[in-house]
């Protein structure tokens, strides 16, 4: 069995990508109770290296499933942090949670967080392919139109991902994109960039 030590050694020494950090969440959820990796996660957060805030927030995925105060830690403080790849993970962290009480079940949580500026991109981001998930493989209008109207975000950083989460979708639902798309006021410049990303594939 591996110390928390060897696993954050680990982890410390990769750079780059996400399974190395879900498998060391994986290992410490195996050894600890939910308690303990709670606690533990708080102080992982506080680590000054990414890596261990990346652990920290995949950890903090799996507890919020079913605990709101974890969920909430991952709402208003994970999501202040300021490097990309914990954004990211904090994502798959929301992803993780709504694939576990259900998509369907937890669209109130998702129009909660979508109207909460911290947190929109882990929502758009978390759950690409939105047509993939269940609930949204059957309604592609819901999502189309949960995050169409963020469209014109004052964070290019967010028009991208609501960009592409569109373009993603109208590959099976071209249609209904189209009709979306021609709606929109291009003459915004804002709106302008989510259209060119988010019609690109259409013909």
């Amino acid at each position: 069995m591996k110390s928390i030590s060897n696993i954050l050694n680990h982890i410390l020494q990769i750079e780059n990508g996400f399974k190395h950090i879900n498998d060391g969440a994986s290992e410490i959820m195996e050894i600890y109770s939910k308690e303990q990796c709670f606690e533990l996660a708080l102080e992982l957060f506080k680590h000054e290296a990414y890596q261990a805030r990346m652990l920290a927030t995949s950890i903090l995925g799996r507890l919020a499933a079913t605990n709101n105060d974890t969920l909430c830690f991952l709402k208003e403080q994970v999501s202040t942090d300021k490097n990309w790849r914990v954004q990211e993970m904090l994502a798959k962290a929301f992803d993780e949670v709504c694939k576990h009480r259900g998509y369907e079940v937890s669209l109130p949580l998702i129009e909660e967080w979508l109207n909460n500026p911290n947190v929109i991109r882990a929502v758009t981001e978390g759950l690409r392919i939105w047509t993939s998930r269940p609930f949204f493989k059957e309604n592609p209008s819901v999502t189309i139109a949960l995050i169409a109207k963020h469209k014109e975000s004052e964070s290019e950083y967010l028009r991208k991902s609501i960009g592409n989460a569109l373009r993603d979708i109208s590959k099976k639902h071209a249609e209904l994109i189209r009709q979306e798309v021609q709606q929109w006021d291009l003459s915004n410049p804002r709106i302008l960039f989510t259209y060119k990303l988010a019609a690109k594939l259409l013909k």
